[in-house]
């Protein structure tokens, strides 16, 4: 095993980036161009990453397209949807504001992904213009944008991600009540948490 210590070391093996192209480096932008605002309006999905005291958490989110909002060339604004109140990315941003956001788009091929920091702000006509079905977001991340640009396709191609033919049967991975059970030794979960699953979801998407 040969552990690569510093970045002298990366640089050893992997060179300078620019001595691929320039591609590598020209599409960082320190705002939301034009192009990178039509691809964060069509994508229902992004990664969160956030770091704090007790390490780091990857968060998906998801919601319709232009679900995350461009306030203007440096600002996001992302609704946080209901989810289960771990509040684990909140938590993180309220101590230690860094974040990372990958969007993904069903179909395409290009990531995007946006870098720098963000707070919380839980102002009620904020929250209100995120209303769907009447029901508002309790809070919402304001995102400074200090870094944007897209990564290549060749992870999703090499996944076969969107390819319906790389599609897995999910009963062939153990369910949420499978695993809880286990978890929990029988506590919580089992065959009634998965049954239930599709209609405690529906009450409570929004």
């Amino acid at each position: 095993m040969a552990i690569l210590e510093t970045v002298a070391d990366l640089e050893r093996v992997y060179g300078d980036p620019g001595a691929v192209g320039e591609a590598s480096t020209v599409k960082v932008a320190d705002h939301i161009t034009p192009h990178y605002r039509t691809f964060i309006a069509a994508a229902p999905f992004v990664s969160l990453a956030t770091v704090g005291p007790e390490g780091l958490d990857c968060s998906p989110r998801g919601d319709r397209p232009g679900f995350v909002r461009v306030a203007d060339p440096t600002t996001l604004l992302l609704p946080d949807r209901r989810g289960n109140n771990r509040i684990d990315s909140l938590r993180n941003v309220v101590r230690d504001p860094r974040v990372g956001l990958m969007f993904l788009i069903p179909g395409v091929g290009n990531a995007l992904r946006v870098n720098d920091r963000a707070v919380i702000d839980d102002d009620a006509d904020l929250c209100a213009s995120f209303a769907i079905d009447g029901r508002a977001p309790r809070t919402v991340m304001v995102i400074r944008v200090g870094e944007v640009y897209f990564q290549c396709a060749r992870a999703l191609i090499r996944s076969g991600l969107w390819r319906a033919d790389a599609q897995v049967d999910p009963k062939s991975l153990p369910s949420p009540g499978q695993i809880l059970a286990g978890l929990s030794e029988g506590r919580v979960g089992g065959t009634a948490y998965d049954e239930a699953w599709a209609e405690r979801a529906r009450q409570t998407l929004w």
